[in-house]
């Protein structure tokens, strides 16, 4: 599955987190393409780990709620009355 693309305005202010992390964290004035190459490059390399990450999470979620929905319906099975 290929990756989607962020809308522009999104990329946008992702990329001004770029450039204020830099600031802030590092002293570093990072221009906008500067600040885009960084955006790009841990999508690329951090983007698979991350969205493989939050498909093993919701797997996990899924299968939990599964053995909760098995074990209401095995709740509602009415006992049989044997009758001779």
């Amino acid at each position: 599955m290929k990756p989607s693309k962020f809308p522009k305005e999104q990329r946008e202010q992702l990329i001004e987190l770029v450039q204020e992390y830099f600031e802030t964290e590092r002293g570093e004035t990072l221009g906008h393409l500067a600040a885009e190459g960084v955006l790009d490059f841990f999508m690329e390399t951090l983007g698979p780990h991350l969205y493989n990450q939050a498909l093993s999470d919701c797997r996990t979620v899924v299968n939990q709620r599964m053995i909760s929905i098995e074990e209401d319906i095995y709740a509602l099975e009415q006992k049989v009355k044997r009758t001779r």
